[in-house]
């Protein structure tokens, strides 16, 4: 195979997934790993940091609408964290007003995307902000 090599680098990478829909959290799970992202997927932000170091992901993809803790409400307790490494933040939400956008962004998030995701953009936002760390 012509990218095998292209598929062990990516098998090393972890994406934390929070998305308390079982069926995106299902999909997005098995369209990440098909391609040879781990994934640890998450259904609540209560375990957030805990999850975050164990499993110690490369880049989190945060839904905004959760139980318990909502993604703003990590975004900001990771914005105030200086112990929390430079992991990108990609949030996917149903929330499609500008104004949920500019506050995603403001407090942290990279890029955003508004269900329901086109994946291969997804896909290349990932691709982008994983590119970005191994410079």
């Amino acid at each position: 195979m012509s990218d095998s090599s292209a598929s062990r680098t990516v098998s090393a990478l972890r994406i934390l997934l929070v998305e308390d829909n079982d069926t995106n959290r299902e999909m997005l799970s098995d369209y990440l790993s098909y391609f040879g992202y781990e994934v640890f997927k998450l259904a609540d932000g209560y375990k957030f940091f805990q999850t975050q170091a164990q499993f110690q992901p490369h880049l989190v993809l945060l839904d905004l609408k959760l139980p318990e803790i909502d993604g703003y409400t990590l975004l900001e307790q990771i914005k105030q964290r200086s112990d929390w490494p430079q992991v990108p933040v990609i949030v996917v939400s149903a929330f499609a007003f500008e104004a949920d956008k500019q506050r995603a962004i403001s407090l942290g998030a990279r890029r955003y995307f508004v269900k329901p995701v086109n994946l291969n953009a997804l896909s290349q936002a990932i691709q982008e902000e994983l590119a970005n760390l191994t410079r």
